[in-house]
């Protein structure tokens, strides 16, 4: 059975499931902030444990196909060892699951300091898209909607 499992998701295929996976997420997040259900499993640790679920099979899937896991630490020499470490499908799909997994905590993180300073949940459907779309985009617009709704700016919450 396990065997079956694992060829079964290819990198193709759990590309296709993480990315079909989060829209639920981010549809709660964004349509029903409010809800019993966000707060329960979107808000929670419940995404972050799926996700890396799907990034510990990755990193399993790259064990057993020998992958050289030293060269990852080639990125921080340049931008075409990182361009050359994007050519490979696993290191491709770590990095993806990890992308998505920063942007829907983020996005969560922003629901919940949004209903901290009762910002209208309508207001925070934008910078909500664009944190989905575009992580940090999203986050500096959420921000700047944070310091007219708080009246002040803080560096520490």
């Amino acid at each position: 059975m396990i065997e079956q499992i694992y060829n079964f998701f290819t990198v193709e295929m759990l590309y296709f499931w993480v990315n079909l996976g989060v829209l639920p997420f981010w549809l709660i997040l964004i349509f029903f902030p409010n809800s019993k259900f966000c707060k329960i499993f979107v808000t929670s640790i419940f995404p972050t444990f799926i996700l890396s679920g799907a990034y510990i099979f990755m990193l399993y899937k790259s064990y057993i196909s020998s992958y050289d896991f030293i060269s990852n630490f080639n990125l921080y020499l340049g931008i075409n060892e990182v361009k050359s470490l994007f050519g490979d499908q696993i290191f491709l799909m770590m990095f993806w699951i990890h992308f998505i997994s920063i942007n829907l905590f983020t996005g969560g993180w922003i629901v919940k300091d949004s209903q901290k300073l009762a910002i209208n949940r309508f207001i925070i459907t934008f910078p909500l898209v664009i944190t989905y779309l575009i992580g940090p985009i999203g986050l500096f617009i959420y921000w700047l909607i944070r310091i007219i709704y708080a009246k002040s700016i803080t560096l520490y919450d």
